[in-house]
């Protein structure tokens, strides 16, 4: 899918292009490419004479190579954007390519992103554009304002990251803990951890990203300042990702420690078993023995005594761990 937004009235509009012939219609400050076709990329080759490596969306690209610019001034940048879902969170990878002047279109600069997915980043940045004038006034501004809503995107994240661990706080701080309970509960922490990870992850790469916008000096210094205060903003979200790193440590660890309490109830339950057994073990095995003489056997009262003093044997136990409260 090929996307072109322009600037009108202060305002971003998108159009949607479906042949080549339309590219003419328009003087773009963004070209958004949604998994771009064969033929889409050839269009954006013809009328703006930009190639697009083939290596754009590699994962595995060295992390060198994910920020340089070109001889001719073009500013290459690849970042990675959060898409948070509740059941699998992931991060999609967007080259970025700054083409800072285009003599042949007249333009001060054009912004081309390629990406695979629709990114909820992208989508916000469409609708606020469209709401509030004078929101962006240049291609820079398109890719700061896209990292500011980045960075807003964690932050949301991060609250609901926050709201999703007080709820199994409260499950876990009820006391009554049982297996199954604590199975959900640790399936929901080791969620919440993996996001949170992806998280702090995802804005330390938006962190590398605005860092090299300001090194190469190409921002202006309004732009400069607000760069800035995006970098504030991140390092606020690393004390608060750190922050739930640690609750999330907490709540893995009082799980684990009700599922240990639970295994001890039953392994005691053995336990007093077990002892309160053995003396009617003992006296089985005696009577048992192939005596010459045992008294017991040549009397009708010899072996309801013995089941007598094999039950009483096992009672006695019983009856001091109860009165101990180790039953309990």
């Amino acid at each position: 899918m090929l996307n072109i937004f322009t600037l009108a009235n202060g305002r971003l509009f998108q159009e949607e292009i479906e042949s080549l012939e339309e590219l003419s219609k328009f003087q773009p400050i963004w070209v958004d490419l949604e998994s771009p076709t064969p033929q889409e990329k050839r269009w954006v080759a013809q009328y703006y004479g930009l190639s697009i490596p083939e290596d754009a969306m590699d994962e595995d690209i060295e992390e060198s190579a994910r920020f340089y610019e070109e001889d001719n001034g073009d500013l290459h940048i690849r970042s990675d954007f959060l898409i948070a879902d509740d059941e699998i969170s992931h991060t999609v990878r967007v080259a970025f390519i700054l083409n800072q002047h285009n003599a042949e279109l007249k333009s001060k600069g054009v912004l081309f992103s390629i990406h695979e997915e629709d990114l909820p980043v992208f989508r916000l940045l469409r609708l606020r554009a469209r709401r509030m004038p004078g929101l962006i006034e240049d291609a820079k501004d398109v890719l700061l304002k896209l990292f500011d809503a980045d960075a807003e995107y964690s932050a949301d994240t991060l609250e609901g990251i926050h709201d999703a661990l007080e709820e199994t706080s409260k499950q876990v701080l009820a006391g009554d803990v049982t297996d199954e309970i604590a199975g959900v509960v640790l399936g929901n922490i080791a969620r919440q951890e993996d996001m949170n990870g992806r998280i702090r992850r995802n804005v330390m790469d938006t962190r590398r990203a605005l860092s090299f916008m300001m090194r190469t000096k190409m921002l202006g210094t309004e732009q400069y300042e607000e760069a800035r205060q995006i970098m504030r903003d991140i390092d606020s979200l690393d004390s608060h990702t750190a922050f739930l790193f640690d609750k999330i440590n907490f709540l893995m660890d009082a799980t684990v420690g009700f599922i240990n309490i639970n295994q001890n109830k039953i392994i005691k339950i053995f336990s007093v078993a077990s002892v309160a057994l053995l003396p009617p073990t003992l006296i089985a095995s005696i009577y048992g023995m192939n005596f010459k003489y045992m008294p017991e056997l040549d009397t009708t009262w010899g072996y309801p005594a013995a089941i007598a003093l094999m039950v009483a044997s096992a009672l006695v136990p019983m009856w001091y761990f109860r009165r101990r409260g180790w039953l309990k």
